[in-house]
């Protein structure tokens, strides 16, 4: 693997109009040598197609997350609060069986990078891959029991947030627009956000660049379309609220 920059993507949710903005941001601050996604590829928006389409002509390293696994059927949606699960299922009918497979093909739990410096990618945590909210301490210390790498990558809860093994209890850190971390001794957990649909208070598109060879990842937060999102949703026959939220990152 070459040394040059990583977009690390997580909960596109079928959102085309996101994932197209933090592409070209990305593009437009370095040549990226590979994407990096944390699953839920698929959910919740209108263009479950069109986001496989272009995350697989990107020949992105992906995982898969519990909306992924139930369109390609997989899993059920007995845990699925009632919008969620009607999205979800409605995301499976528009597939095609290619489509299906090739989601269904997605591992739960991956390593990538380089091997003094590699990464275990998941969706929820390594305790419980599909499910987990990494969010508080006892949930990390679970996480951290099990990694294997020194760094590790999460998604599922739609925050953007770095979690610290300094030794003492796990320390969350919040990340913002334009923060770093440097990936030294310490053993990290980071989490990119949501590309499709933040849920911190923000409702720009979130993403990591990683820069292999300087070490450091850098969170990023990038306008878009919003409006289009929610007219395709709508148009779509989706429940307006998956909307609504976009607008307020909720």
């Amino acid at each position: 693997m070459s040394g040059m920059p990583i977009a690390i993507i997580s909960d596109l949710h079928s959102n085309l109009e996101a994932l197209d903005a933090v592409l070209h941001h990305a593009e437009g601050l370095a040549r990226i040598d590979a994407v990096w996604c944390t699953g839920d590829i698929v959910g919740y928006c209108a263009d479950p197609s069109a986001v496989i389409a272009r995350v697989r002509q990107l020949d992105a390293v992906c995982v898969a997350g519990n909306h992924d696994l139930v369109a390609c059927g997989k899993m059920g949606v007995q845990d699925f609060n009632p919008i969620a699960a009607a999205a979800a299922l409605w995301q499976g009918e528009q597939l095609s069986p290619g489509e299906r497979d090739w989601l269904a093909a997605l591992p739960l739990v991956r390593q990538e990078g380089r091997s003094e410096s590699a990464f275990t990618l998941v969706h929820g945590s390594l305790r419980a891959p599909e499910w987990e909210y990494l969010l508080d301490h006892e949930a990390a210390e679970a996480h951290f029991a099990l990694q294997t790498t020194p760094y590790s990558i999460v998604g599922h809860s739609h925050q953007q947030f770095r979690v610290v093994e300094d030794g003492g209890a796990p320390r969350f850190v919040r990340a913002t627009d334009g923060s770093s971390v440097a990936l030294d001794r310490n053993r990290l957990i980071l989490n990119a956000g949501s590309t499709g649909q933040p849920r911190d208070g923000d409702p720009r598109a979130g993403y990591i660049l990683y820069h292999q060879d300087a070490a450091i990842a850098t969170w990023h937060r990038v306008e878009y379309d919003i409006e289009a999102a929610q007219k395709r949703i709508v148009e779509a026959g989706l429940n307006p609220w998956l909307a609504e939220r976009l607008a307020i990152g909720h």
